[in-house]
């Protein structure tokens, strides 16, 4: 099919590849899940991904050394996050409520010393266990995704998506330090979340398993699996930022000490 569309350029021919690749717009809907606003139908989201996949036929060439697949996936995730942007589709209430709870949890973490239980995060707000899940639930579509905490190349929009897809050989050898030592900042803080982040991040973004697969895998609704997503993004951005910062924990526990008398 390839073959017969680059030689004629023909419309019957780009449909045809089209209707072959729909299964990866289906597919990044499905792990886009977590962070779309609720008032979209999955159809809705579909045609903004199908907009990617006609853009990544148009634009793949032979001898590219990246699968179509793998192409693809950025342009259609691109397309996507492009059109919800412009929706502007976040309430401010809602962004409010989520720094809110970030910055609830940074301070309770550092207090602890270890990740706070949402039992201790809802009463150090003065809210139920019932409400906090909920405004991590509605908060969910203000965190930031994994993917764009370690970012690339700002001139590249699939790249900037998916910056595990860029290809490495065409960083300098700068920008392939800064990027291995942001990866492994990151990998640090991930081994600062409790266990069942944990699981569901390595599930989520190593698996690469949906909302549904990871309530079955975890026994649990996929609401939930959202409210854990949210939770451990929100917990993971304050680590980064205070390691940004030349922060530790073991420095502002020395600081909170009190002196010794006598």
């Amino acid at each position: 099919m390839w073959h017969a569309y680059w030689d004629g350029r023909t419309a019957e021919a780009r449909e045809r590849l089209i209707l072959q690749y729909v299964p990866l717009v289906k597919y990044v809907v499905g792990r886009l899940a977590i962070s779309l606003p609720h008032f979209l139908t999955s159809e809705d989201v579909i045609s903004y991904g199908v907009v990617g996949l006609i853009d990544a036929v148009e634009r793949y060439k032979p001898g590219r050394n990246v699968k179509f697949s793998t192409y693809a996936i950025a342009r259609i995730r691109g397309s996507i996050i492009d059109e919800l942007r412009s929706l502007d589709w976040v309430p401010r209430q809602v962004r409010k409520q989520a720094r809110e709870i970030e910055q609830a949890m940074s301070r309770l973490d550092q207090e602890l010393g270890r990740p706070a239980t949402e039992r201790e995060l809802a009463s150090s707000m003065g809210l139920t266990v019932d409400k906090l899940q909920q405004a991590l639930f509605d908060s969910s579509a203000a965190t930031i995704s994994i993917n764009r905490m370690v970012d690339a190349d700002s001139s590249d929009r699939s790249s900037q998506v998916m910056p595990e897809l860029a290809d490495d050989k065409a960083l300098d050898p700068l920008d392939y330090s800064e990027r291995m030592e942001l990866s492994h900042a990151l990998a640090q803080a991930i081994g600062q979340l409790s266990t069942r982040e944990q699981q569901v991040l390595s599930l989520y973004y190593v698996e690469e398993l949906n909302l549904r697969e990871i309530g079955q895998v975890l026994e649990v609704s996929e609401s939930r699996v959202c409210q854990l997503h949210t939770k451990a993004i929100l917990r993971l951005r304050t680590i980064l930022q205070r390691a940004i910062r030349g922060e530790t924990d073991e420095d502002e526990a020395g600081e909170r000490q009190p002196a010794e008398v006598g």
